[in-house]
């Protein structure tokens, strides 16, 4: 079953600081904020969450869609979804763009401060989802912000279920446009922060926005997540990581998880596992998409944390 993924798709700049940034930051002079961070290791990855969430799905022998506007810059990229047997039937080229880019700087506590140029991801409206398609299943994560809300209503108009993902495109809408993503949306995935803003912007508690949709996914990073479904709330225990290396892309990890867990009908508890073990398999490698374990290897650890296997034989 094909999974349309819509978002973004990204170069991420990465570079590390081996330090904290608490140790440079004055809390009594932010308000003239001029701060330099020596970054000796840098790296530039294929990133974007709809590339991040594409990726994973990959990995998991789904059938990932992705929907993405990209630049004049992307050729590097294009060649890598043909090499992971990825379509980019669907990638809408925006001439005198770049692709988006992230530049993020990583410190010793994980904590990240990043900056964003959406470039062609502004132009994310110019592509329409239709029934042609032939999705069962969509998300609409961080994108241009007239391409998210036309997605998401096109999803709806055309009977598409689909997971409302906003991760760090939240702030940029209002109270009455997250009111109709939520009341559109089948599932609500957000962080732990997110899910306050949420709170905050929305003035509704995560448990009464829960109610609205089928499920209100919130993960809390090395704490596991929880699944608001159903009436009920599941509590998901976090996967141990072989190595704790780059948070970058763990949420996106989680979310294919997810995205697969609902495509392939799995109860709540075994798709919210699935999830945390895609973050703590990505969590491991350096990037977002340089882990690249066998959809066998991924079936053996989840036996192996959990004492039982979610596949149908």
């Amino acid at each position: 079953m094909s999974t349309l993924i819509t978002g973004s798709i990204a170069y991420d700049t990465i570079m590390v600081f081996p330090d904290r940034f608490r140790n440079h930051l004055l809390a009594d002079q932010l308000h003239i904020l001029n701060v330099c961070f020596l970054t000796p290791e840098m790296r530039r990855e294929f990133g974007g969450t709809a590339g991040n969430i594409g990726y994973n799905l990959k990995l998991l022998e789904g059938d990932p869609l992705l929907m993405a506007t990209v630049g004049e810059d992307i050729a590097p990229y294009f060649t890598r979804l043909e090499s992971l047997g990825i379509a980019r039937t669907h990638l809408k080229q925006i001439p005198g763009q770049f692709t988006a880019q992230a530049f993020i700087t990583t410190d010793l506590d994980d904590n990240q401060i990043t900056a964003f140029h959406p470039g062609a991801m502004n132009h994310a409206h110019e592509n329409r989802v239709t029934p042609d398609l032939g999705a069962k299943l969509a998300s609409v994560s961080p994108d241009g912000k007239e391409g998210m809300q036309q997605h998401a209503r096109q999803c709806a108009e055309h009977g598409i279920p689909f997971l409302f993902d906003p991760g760090q495109g939240l702030p940029m809408f209002s109270a009455a446009e997250l009111d109709e993503f939520i009341g559109l949306a089948d599932y609500v995935a957000v962080n732990d922060y997110e899910g306050k803003l949420l709170e905050d912007k929305t003035g509704r508690k995560l448990e009464a926005i829960a109610r609205e949709v089928k499920a209100l996914i919130v993960t809390l990073g090395a704490l596991g997540s929880h699944i608001h479904a159903g009436g009920k709330r599941f509590e998901v225990p976090s996967v141990k990581a072989g190595a704790v290396v780059d948070p970058t892309g763990c949420g996106d990890a989680y979310r294919a998880g997810l995205l697969y867990g609902i495509s392939n009908g799995w109860d709540w508890e075994s798709t919210g596992r699935l999830g945390s073990l895609m973050g703590s398999i990505k969590i491991a490698q350096r990037g977002p998409q340089n882990h690249a374990p066998s959809r066998a290897e991924i079936e053996d650890r989840f036996r192996k944390a959990f004492g039982y296997s979610a596949w149908k034989s």
